[in-house]
């Protein structure tokens, strides 16, 4: 960013010696702070955590040592995580999963009325040539060069961080490394990354609720299989679709298909920018596009791959629901969350995600299907005249 480095040059020229060393001594205290005695760590959690996010109390000591662990030596941990909580069976259902939602948002694209052939056959080309990743990496990373020690947590923390620092440098001038994961096993989450054009599902996200082995379709694909659409749709987002197939910046749409995408994007931007997640404030339509595009098309698809799963069967309700009911409610399940007005106010600002409140509400009330599953009428709230649909 070369505006940053003409800024920082000029600052340094401008700005006092004794306040850069003064900002620097703060720079090293407040990056060591969490790794310090007790009152550094609760002068540090004093502001980051009540001031900042409303938090009551700071998390657990075992909380946050697991937590260091996946940060510094996160495949060391993800090991064991895998052996304990992963078996191959779940690996092999959900790329059985992934297979079965690829399926729906090819037949997704097909049947789209506002994109042209032209573009259908490239959108098309991209989506199977996507990569999945699922659990795991195929190699471990060697930690063994960290000298980890019982009586020095910071020396501990640096260590690692150096071991990194030279991973990262060791890459220059070599390939790419296509089988790297930029998430830890244990890690609950996913992601798409464009420029590899695959998507990677760390065992961490393959739990309840998300994922349950043995459970249903309705609860499964409500819960992991949305997620894997969630993820296969931000190939297809206002960021992720200015991607081709082998993850080169390149515009592979029409002018026409462009507009007809922008003009439906707009309406979700319109629709989010008028949730509140703190009376008073809003959302911001157009920060979260990518992610409120992804969850419309995710859950559509996977409403789809449920169905198209089950066809043929007729599979009894199930503590009174059936299995499209349950496919909603597996999605709500996933983003039941508690937050205080601090942080809420906070992310409404700076995260591209919407709160799990709207991502719920926001999504099902697009969906036809959720007001046919449910008996809802038009112009309830979760049934309103006017729907956005992208994919």
């Amino acid at each position: 960013m070369p505006d940053f480095v003409k800024g920082m040059d000029a600052l340094l020229k401008t700005t006092d010696l004794a306040a850069l060393k003064s900002y620097l001594r703060w720079g090293v205290i407040r990056g060591s702070a969490p790794f310090l005695s007790k009152p550094f760590v609760d002068q540090n959690f004093a502001f980051y955590g009540k001031t900042l996010t409303g938090a009551k109390e700071i998390r657990p000591r075992w909380k946050r040592c697991v937590a260091l662990t996946d940060d510094e030596l996160g495949e060391a941990l993800g090991q064991e995580y895998v052996a304990l909580k992963f078996p191959p069976s779940a690996k092999a259902h959900t790329q059985e999963m992934v297979d079965a939602l690829e399926r729906a948002l090819g037949e997704d694209i097909q049947q789209l009325d506002w994109m042209t052939p032209e573009t259908k056959k490239a959108a098309l080309v991209k989506l199977h040539a996507i990569q999945n990743k699922i659990g795991y990496p195929e190699k471990w990373r060697d930690y063994s060069s960290v000298i980890v020690k019982r009586d020095d947590l910071l020396g501990n923390v640096r260590r690692a961080d150096a071991f990194e620092v030279r991973r990262q440098l060791n890459k220059i001038g070599k390939p790419v490394d296509k089988q790297e994961w930029g998430m830890t096993p244990p890690t609950v989450n996913a992601y798409y990354d464009p420029q590899m054009n695959n998507i990677n599902f760390p065992a961490g996200i393959l739990q309840p609720p998300f994922y349950t082995n043995g459970a249903d379709n309705g609860i499964n694909f409500g819960g992991i299989g949305a997620v894997i659409g969630h993820e296969l749709t931000h190939g297809f987002d206002d960021e992720g679709r200015q991607f081709d197939a082998q993850g080169n910046l390149k515009d592979w749409w029409t002018p026409a298909d462009a507009k007809a995408f922008n003009e439906r994007a707009q309406c979700i931007v319109d629709e989010y920018s008028g949730f509140e997640p703190v009376p008073g404030v809003h959302l911001n339509g157009k920060l979260t596009l990518g992610e409120n595009t992804a969850d419309n098309g995710g859950l559509r698809i996977a409403l789809m791959a449920m169905e198209n799963s089950e066809k043929g069967k007729k599979e009894p309700k199930i503590d009174g629901f059936t299995q499209e009911q349950r496919v909603f409610l597996g999605w709500s399940q996933v983003w039941c969350s508690k937050q205080t007005p601090e942080i809420a106010r906070l992310r409404a600002t700076v995260d591209p995600h919407s709160p799990g409140r709207f991502r719920v509400d926001g999504v099902v009330r697009n969906m036809p299907e959720f007001q046919q599953a449910f008996g809802c009428k038009t112009g309830q709230p979760m049934a309103p005249a006017n729907r956005c649909h992208v994919w």
